[in-house]
């Protein structure tokens, strides 16, 4: 085992530190320079922020016409019922049916209530289709005018029924 004696170890000391002699700063002058950037004028940014915005307004307006209604599949109260269950809208509108109590449900138009030239099938859920769980959503556009008759199959029985009329 080896021992080590304070002779062997060497502690520096910085108490007695002075500046032996301290050198006179001088200012100097760098020259930097940098690549050469293509710089965009005020007038085109402005106009390329412009085309954004009319871009995105464009967009949400043409989103907020996608949605033209909401009818929820069973009332809050828990009735049986679509809410509102006679509604108008505007042909090409979006129509969406959304589960909110009592289900199971589905939608399904009357297909001798519906105007003469459409296809209930394809507008329809199929009647063992059904929406489970609370916000399942099925959604139908109508195009063609007139007055349209539909129901919740389930629940037919208990007067789950309703009527758009498409302008």
């Amino acid at each position: 085992m080896a021992t080590v004696t304070p002779a062997a170890v060497a502690i520096p000391s910085f108490t007695g530190l002075k500046s032996a002699g301290a050198t006179k700063l001088v200012p100097t002058s760098v020259k930097v320079s940098a690549a050469s950037v293509p710089r965009m004028s005020i007038k085109s940014s402005l106009r390329n922020v412009g085309v954004a915005v009319a871009a995105t307004a464009a967009s949400a307006l043409l989103a907020s016409n996608a949605l033209a209604i909401e009818i929820l599949l069973g009332g809050s109260d828990g009735s049986l019922a679509f809410v509102p269950n006679d509604f108008s809208v505007s042909a090409g509108d979006k129509i969406v049916f959304k589960n909110n109590a009592g289900f199971p449900h589905n939608v399904v138009f009357d297909e001798d209530e519906i105007p003469g030239g459409v296809d209930a099938g394809k507008i329809s859920m199929s009647e063992e289709d059904l929406l489970n769980a609370p916000g399942e959503t099925y959604s139908v556009t109508l195009t063609e005018k007139g007055t349209y008759s539909f129901y919740c199959s389930p629940h037919q029985g208990a007067g789950m029924a309703g009527k758009v009329t498409v302008n």
